[in-house]
C-alpha cells in the first residue's frame, strides 16, 4: 500500500480574535480522502462565538479543552437545544443539524470534530454552510429574496443581512448574554466520556470508554462509533484490527508513544511516534499496536461504523487462544513445548499491558 500513514497536524484555515478553526488536509493526510474521513478543530477564545452553521457531513465532535456552550437545532425541530459543555464531552452530530460554539471562560475552549465525507462535496473534507456572517448564505441572496422570504422591506432585509461583518468566528463583548444551557437537552446529544462508566479498565494498563448506539443513541445516525482511550505510562495496547471493514481515524490528546502498523503480506507500513495534537489513519483491516512513553498517551477515536467489533492477537481474548495447540505447532512450526509457552502467557491481562517490571 503505497500511501503516507504519518501523523499530521492541521493547518489554520479561518479565524479572529474571537478563535481559530483549523482542518486536516486530504493533501498532507491522503487517508483522508481514501477513507471518505474529514477533520477539524475549533479554538475559541473568551467570548469567542462560531457563527450558527451546517455541514455537509455527519460528525461526532469531542471537547478537548476548557468549556463552554453549545448551540444545537436538529432537523425539523422548532426549538435549540442548548447545553453546557466541557473537556470530555462528545456529541453527536448528524447531517442537517445547524450548530453555534460558545467560550464565556479564560480558559481556551477547544472542539475536535471527525466525520465522514461520504456524501460530502468533497472526500476528506468537511464543507460548513454558515447562516450568519459575510460569508453567510442570505448574503448571496438578492434583496428581493430575502425580504420575501422574511417579510420586510427590502431595506429592513438589507441591514439584517449586512449587520453581522464577522466571518465564522466573531468575538462578544463582555456582558453579552446567550441563552442559558439546560440539563435536559444534553439527553441523547451529549456523552461525558471522562465521566462515563468505564468499558475497559486495568490498572497500570489503561481504560476506555466506548459511544455506540447504547449510552449515545445519536451514534448510530451519524454512523460510526467512537472511543476515548487512557494508555499508562510506558503500557502497550495489544494488535488488533477492526474486522468490520472500518477505518480507525485518531486524535491524540495527550502524552506521547510508539505507534506500529502492519498490512497486508507482513509489511510495517508505519512506525513513528506520536504526540499531542496529531492525527493519524490506520486503514481497513490493518493491524495497529501502540506503546505509551513515561506520561502515557490518551487519544480520541472514531471508528467508521456505527458498534466497532475489535479482534486482538494479544492477551487473555487473543484470537490465538482460540486456535487449537494442533493448529498453532503446524502454523508457527514449532514444538508443543514451544506452543504451550506461548499459549500460556497473558492469561488474565487483556487489551492493555502493564509496562515490564
Amino acid at each position: 500500500m503505497e500511501i503516507d500513514l504519518l501523523p499530521k497536524l492541521p493547518s489554520k484555515l479561518y479565524g479572529s480574535d474571537g478563535g481559530s478553526y483549523f482542518a486536516w488536509s486530504p493533501s498532507e493526510l491522503p487517508m483522508l480522502e481514501r477513507g471518505n474521513i474529514g477533520a477539524s478543530k475549533l479554538a475559541l477564545e473568551k467570548n469567542g462565538l462560531a457563527l450558527p452553521r451546517y455541514s455537509d457531513s455527519s460528525k461526532v465532535a469531542y471537547v478537548v479543552q476548557g468549556s463552554g456552550t453549545a448551540g444545537i437545532v436538529l432537523p425539523e425541530a422548532e426549538k435549540e437545544k442548548v447545553i453546557a459543555i466541557k473537556k470530555g464531552d462528545a456529541i453527536a452530530l448528524p447531517f442537517g443539524v445547524v450548530t453555534w460554539w460558545y467560550n464565556n471562560e479564560d480558559t481556551e475552549l477547544v472542539v475536535l470534530f471527525l466525520g465522514t465525507t461520504l456524501k460530502a462535496h468533497k472526500a476528506g473534507e468537511f464543507t460548513d454552510f454558515f447562516l450568519t456572517g459575510s460569508n453567510g448564505i442570505f448574503t448571496a441572496f438578492s434583496t428581493e429574496f430575502v425580504a420575501r422570504a422574511w417579510d420586510l422591506e427590502q431595506d429592513q432585509a438589507k441591514a439584517l443581512v449586512a449587520s453581522q461583518t464577522g466571518s465564522g468566528i466573531v468575538k462578544l463583548k463582555d456582558g453579552t448574554t446567550l441563552p442559558a444551557p439546560k440539563q435536559a437537552d444534553r439527553d441523547g446529544i451529549a456523552l461525558n466520556c471522562e465521566e462515563a462508566p468505564l468499558d475497559v479498565d486495568i490498572i497500570q494498563g489503561g481504560r476506555v470508554v466506548v459511544l455506540n448506539t447504547q449510552n449515545l443513541p445519536l451514534v448510530g445516525e451519524v454512523g460510526f462509533g467512537a472511543d476515548l482511550v487512557k494508555l499508562d505510562g510506558n503500557a502497550m495496547c495489544s494488535p488488533g484490527f477492526s474486522c468490520d471493514s472500518a477505518y480507525q481515524v485518531t486524535y491524540v490528546i495527550r502524552g506521547s508513544g510508539h505507534v506500529q502498523v502492519v498490512g497486508a503480506n507482513g509489511e510495517r507500513v508505519m512506525e513513528t511516534t506520536v504526540k499531542a495534537g496529531s492525527l493519524f489513519i490506520v486503514p481497513r483491516f490493518f493491524i495497529v499496536s501502540k506503546i505509551a512513553d513515561n506520561d502515557g498517551l490518551e487519544w480520541f477515536s472514531i471508528v467508521t461504523t456505527p458498534n466497532p467489533i475489535f479482534s486482538h492477537l494479544a492477551g487473555r481474548t487473543s484470537v490465538w487462544k482460540a486456535l487449537s495447540p494442533e493448529v498453532l505447532q503446524a502454523s508457527f512450526n514449532v514444538t508443543p513445548e514451544v506452543e504451550k509457552l506461548f499459549t500460556s502467557k497473558r492469561t488474565a491481562d487483556a487489551i492493555f499491558f502493564p509496562p515490564p517490571n
